[in-house]
């Protein structure tokens, strides 16, 4: 997956714009009125850059590197600095903890209740974009250069793998035990059916296109997006593409399955479905003019979640047809 605006200093400007649009509304942030402003977990500041959760705990990463924790699906939450991080994704692995992947070359390992987070450094790719956890549980980074990282030993020692590309890596998934699929710039496409020993280039994806997010649901079938809202699908494994029709008329920036129906959130607090073929803007009560940068499913709920700078962390709810 892509990430508009991350890293240490991309999203200063509207962060603080943000800030403002939501300075009088009522949002999550204000979580106690008992508390002062220092004591909040989710603060101004907070640019929402991640969001992964499993069935008891959803985790989110900020541009600043706190991690925010909540055990009652985003109702209330914590906060855990993470000295000198930038996180910008992360993934929930099978055993239901986390991993979230630092702009500054670190993986940190999160315990399923988000009480604990340990990091573990690795040295290439120079600039992660994506992370993902294999149903082996092990770690997966990839980035610039068409670099790919893999750890089976919780980061003590890595792998690396060189597509030989002058090209970034920004969408990464494992979809099972055997395949995985890494899309980036410039319509990169790159198959693994081995568990990722070996990866195999295919035809890019036409007119140099610009992935921010990928979902597959299984090895032939799945869904991009891109600039400017464009929503392309294959139903043969990335070896062809079919352009969608978005009605949400905006980028998506996190794709992922909610109720078993692939959702997106983007540009302009946009949340959107998939309804056929054509994507349609999930309405919801008081929605407000800062992208989402982030966006997961709740399990067991007919709700999602999703984040966004200024400290907004939005629960949403949903029906799916």
């Amino acid at each position: 997956m892509n990430h508009a605006g991350i890293g240490p200093s991309g999203s200063s400007l509207l962060a603080a714009a943000c800030a403002l649009l939501i300075a009088g509304c009522q949002a999550q942030a204000d979580l106690s009125a008992v508390r002062t402003h220092a004591e909040r977990p989710l603060q101004r500041y907070h640019v929402i850059q991640t969001l992964s959760a499993n069935d008891a705990t959803v985790i989110a990463g900020t541009q600043a590197g706190t991690l925010l924790i909540s055990r009652n699906a985003g109702q209330t939450w914590e906060r855990k600095a993470l000295a000198g991080a930038s996180l910008i994704d992360s993934v929930k692995c099978p055993d239901g903890s986390f991993i979230a992947l630092d702009f500054y070359r670190r993986v940190w390992a999160v315990s399923a209740d988000g009480g604990s987070a340990a990091s573990a450094a690795f040295e290439a790719p120079e600039v992660p974009l994506t992370i993902a956890c294999d149903p082996k549980g092990g770690w997966w980074v990839a980035g610039t250069h068409a670099h790919i990282a893999h750890s089976a030993d919780q980061g003590k020692t890595w792998r690396g793998i060189d597509l030989e590309e002058d090209a970034q890596i920004t969408a990464l998934q494992f979809i099972d035990a055997d395949n995985a699929i890494a899309l980036g710039e410039f319509g990169l496409v790159a198959v693994s059916t081995d568990g990722g020993a070996t990866w195999v280039r295919r035809e890019p994806i036409p007119n140099e296109f610009y992935p921010y997010a990928a979902l597959f649901i299984s090895p032939q079938e799945g869904w991009v997006s891109g600039l400017a809202g464009q929503m392309l699908h294959t139903s043969d494994g990335g070896q062809t593409w079919v352009r969608q029709t978005n009605n949400a008329q905006v980028p998506l920036y996190r794709l992922f399955l909610h109720g078993q129906v692939p959702h997106g959130v983007g540009a302009g607090g946009m949340v959107a479905r998939l309804e056929r073929d054509h994507w349609q803007p999930v309405p919801y009560p008081d929605p407000l003019p800062a992208f989402f940068g982030a966006g997961a499913t709740l399990p067991g709920q007919s709700a999602l979640i999703a984040g966004s700078p200024g400290g907004l962390v939005r629960v949403i709810g949903s029906q799916t047809n």
